[in-house]
């Protein structure tokens, strides 16, 4: 039988329930599970078996949307995490540790070059920030005996370049270390990163996977493609015995498709305790079952936006991919089918005053520190989700002062362009 659509998985992915049992995904809002004798319950902490001890770690409605989402990336294993950003700290410190040195594009979301700038800093994880733009002797160049995971956003935000996949991970792999890409704003239906030889994928499924506005979370996939004991040297944390459960290698016991999430659950959700609620879950599954009908209506509207954009007289840049004029059009098309999300970046005359008049000329777009929403919202990142970084930082990550975020619904597209500003 043929692989299912993008759509069907959507819809029936990830669970299948059997006879008599709920056809929706149960919330199992529950802290612990009942084992009849301690050698059932000692299985699980030795990893012996499957099953479920303290939801802290793994809970089956989080398993069963996990494996949807690993589905639909085409990933070997996946897990759900409290946050987008939980998710990319993760999917990094699963493969760095004191000592370790990060590459990752500049062009990324605020908070995320935060993370990894500062907090993981303070954590002895060194980071070279590259240009997304930079040649392959560029990004080669960035490269250090102690690199382990080079990082990028398949889309960024909000600058929205986007990322040349193969590009990355053609060097990456050349110096061992796999490529991590944050697939947030295309998700599945858009692009499949693994596809073009990513090898993590993460998400903020806070973003158009929930899709309303109304639960936080995050993402993991693991491809199942990178060879890490062909690498042993590097990841000492999934190639050497893990004294701290059992002296479990990570990598021999789970194989190549098991290994990163099985680590990832077993050692920093035990640790660090980022679980997504099981209610949050079952909300992030409703959006899931739609997502591939609601993707395209949110390009269809920002591809609107910024055609109107890019006429007006006091626009000075529009970034979108799915315009012809936009610098990242063509690996668009390669990447995107030309098209991207609904998400679009305008630059206004005036800068940051002129951007901030602006934002309180609003009526149908509401000012909020959220995107990729079923309703229309809009924000200056340099006085808000950016407002962290330096002229300079911003100036990187092609964020100037007077740049203006629109994240375009599902609403009608005349409405939009009537009534956003």
């Amino acid at each position: 039988m043929s692989e299912r659509s993008i759509g069907t998985r959507c819809v029936q992915g990830g669970y299948t329930p059997g006879n008599g049992e709920p056809r929706q995904i149960p919330i199992i809002q529950s802290t612990t599970f009942k084992y009849d004798t301690s050698e059932d319950m000692g299985r699980l902490f030795d990893l012996e078996a499957s099953g479920y001890f303290y939801t802290r770690l793994q809970n089956p409605t989080n398993d069963y949307v996990a494996a949807k989402i690993a589905e639909l990336e085409g990933g070997t294993a996946g897990m759900l995490t409290g946050s987008g950003q939980a998710a990319n700290f993760f999917a990094l410190f699963n493969v760095c540790e004191n000592g370790s040195h990060i590459v990752a594009s500049s062009s990324i979301y605020g908070g995320t070059f935060n993370l990894i700038s500062v907090t993981m800093a303070k954590m002895g994880i060194d980071v070279t920030f590259v240009s997304p733009d930079a040649s392959e002797d560029e990004l080669d160049a960035a490269f250090k005996d102690n690199t382990r995971a080079m990082f990028g956003e398949t889309i960024a935000n909000p600058a929205l370049t986007v990322l040349d996949i193969e590009k990355f991970a053609r060097v990456a792999h050349r110096h061992g270390v796999p490529l991590i890409v944050d697939n947030t704003f295309p998700t599945p239906v858009g692009c499949r990163p693994f596809e073009w030889g990513a090898d993590i994928v993460t998400h903020s499924t806070t973003k158009y996977m929930d899709g309303h506005g109304a639960a936080v979370g995050g993402a993991i996939v693991d491809s199942g493609n990178f060879d890490w004991m062909a690498h042993a040297d590097k990841f000492p944390g999934l190639c050497t015995p893990d004294e701290s459960y059992h002296g479990i290698t990570y990598a021999g016991k789970f194989g190549q498709g098991g290994a990163f999430i099985t680590k990832c659950t077993a050692q920093l959700m035990r640790d660090f305790g980022c679980i997504q609620s099981p209610q949050n879950a079952f909300l992030l599954n409703l959006g899931l079952e739609s997502l591939h009908v609601r993707m395209p209506r949110h390009v269809e509207n920002g591809q609107a936006v910024a055609e109107f954009l890019a006429r007006q007289p006091g626009v000075v840049h529009v970034s979108y991919p799915g315009l012809e004029s936009d610098k990242y059009h063509e690996i668009a098309l390669k990447y995107l089918n030309g098209g991207g999300c609904g998400v679009v970046s305008f630059e206004i005359e005036g800068g940051r005053k002129a951007a901030e008049s602006f934002m309180k000329k609003l009526k149908l777009a509401v000012i909020e520190t959220h995107v990729a929403d079923a309703r229309t919202c809009c924000l200056n990142p340099a006085t808000s989700t950016h407002r962290q970084m330096t002229d300079e930082q911003l100036a990187a990550a092609g964020i100037p002062a007077g740049l203006i975020r629109i994240s375009c619904g599902l609403e009608d597209p005349a409405d939009l362009i009537g009534r956003f500003g």
